[in-house]
């Protein structure tokens, strides 16, 4: 933790001798030499290969403490007294998930069927265990930090979910006089499920060796696949056989004119976010356009990104934190390279529970044992005008 924390300072530190740096190199024009420029760039490389060495070395921290967990539970039931009503059941039962594993584990292993009834999915794996699917989904939120942003609900079938598209007013009255009638309008959003999976491969060496940690691998190696596929659909994704994505959802802002981004440009994107959604508001874009908005200012002179000195706590805009995406849309004209806004207004529904099947045959020939793993998932914007994008187009 220490190690982060002297990390964090060392980047901040070295933000403020570029920021300092730049500052003194410009001429009476407010230009930069070429030499000086690559000066400048040289130290923010530093900076964000330090933010990069972070969030690895945050990432072995969580990894550490999973794998510190204990595993073996402790015998808490007295010798002969029967478990009865704090029982788990069905797919939280301890039965179903030994027999899960033994599954995945064996090939033919027919004395789990009993257990594993509760489980059955219907293209002919298994669902996995309740306590590997809270694990599965912490992990999908370590690498599909959206997310952690978003409203994430939980259904077993398609869904209409109601919306306000229009307020009531309240009227100035006579005495004695009769109420207004003004109504809220409703329309309704449609939630579906489509199907995202992977086909991962394990040697039978490695099957059959006990000290191989294979739920811990699986759990991982889904989560990375997945987890990436998930964020580029829910983040640009068309809507055809996949979720629609956030940035062509989010209502249009700000339009900048060429490939460049002004501090007016950032503040009447802040400003067009309704007071209401600013509250939780977060500002969505890729690195490249993270390092053209490090070199902006206000107008008291002061630059509007500011590096995180907190473990867990990101990097700021306008004392707004930003998190940075390589799926959002690069700084160029017809792109949206921004989007502003509360992002909880993004719904996620997961269908069901993610689903492992094993393939016995398929990579024989290779010594090699195949698992198909998949879940069903579904993604929208369900009000857009909580999130506000800014457009570049064509300079003039």
């Amino acid at each position: 933790m220490d190690t982060i924390l002297a990390l964090r300072e060392k980047r901040k530190n070295l933000w403020e001798s570029a920021k300092n740096f730049l500052d003194t190199v410009r001429d009476e024009n407010g230009m930069v030499s070429a030499e000086d420029a690559a000066r400048y760039d040289k130290m923010e490389e530093d900076v964000v290969n330090l933010g990069k060495e972070i969030d690895r070395l945050e990432r072995q921290q969580r990894m550490d403490a999973e794998m510190a967990k204990p595993t073996t539970v402790p015998i808490t039931e007295q010798p002969g007294v029967p478990k009865t009503e704090n029982e788990k059941k069905g797919r939280a039962s301890n039965a179903y998930k030994k027999a899960f594993w033994d599954s995945i584990r064996h090939k033919n292993f027919i004395d789990v069927q009993n257990a594993l009834s509760v489980g059955t999915d219907a293209d002919g794996g298994y669902l996995v265990p309740d306590e590997f699917e809270h694990q599965l989904i912490d992990k999908l939120q370590e690498e599909n930090f959206f997310r952690s942003l978003a409203t994430i609900i939980h259904t077993s079938g398609d869904r209409k979910i109601p919306i306000v598209t229009g307020h009531g007013e309240a009227a100035w009255m006579e005495e004695n006089g009769l109420y207004p009638d003004s109504q809220d309008t409703f329309g309704q959003q449609s939630i579906g499920a489509y199907k995202l999976g992977t086909a991962i491969r394990v040697s039978e060496e490695l099957l059959n060796d006990n000290a191989f940690d294979l739920e811990s691998y699986i759990s991982s190696e889904f989560a990375r696949r997945i987890g990436t596929k998930e964020e580029e659909a829910f983040l640009v994704g068309d809507g055809k056989s996949k979720p629609t994505g956030v940035f062509p959802s989010a209502e249009l802002g700000v339009t900048a004119n060429g490939a460049s981004i002004t501090f007016d440009d950032v503040i009447d994107l802040y400003h067009s976010l309704r007071i209401p959604y600013r509250r939780k508001a977060v500002w969505l874009l890729n690195d490249s356009t993270i390092k053209a908005l490090r070199k902006v200012k206000d107008n008291n002179g002061n630059y509007i990104w500011q590096p995180s000195v907190t473990a867990g706590t990101p990097d700021t805009i306008l004392n707004r934190p930003c998190y940075s995406t390589s799926f959002a849309p690069e700084l160029a004209a017809g792109n949206r390279p921004v989007l502003f806004g509360d992002f909880s207004y993004y719904w996620i529904s997961d269908r069901e529970s993610r689903s492992f099947k094993r393939l016995n045959e398929l990579y024989a020939a290779n010594g090699q044992i195949g698992f198909l793993a998949s879940q069903r998932v579904d993604g929208m914007l369900m009000l857009p005008e909580a999130v506000q994008a800014l457009d570049v187009k064509a300079k003039a």
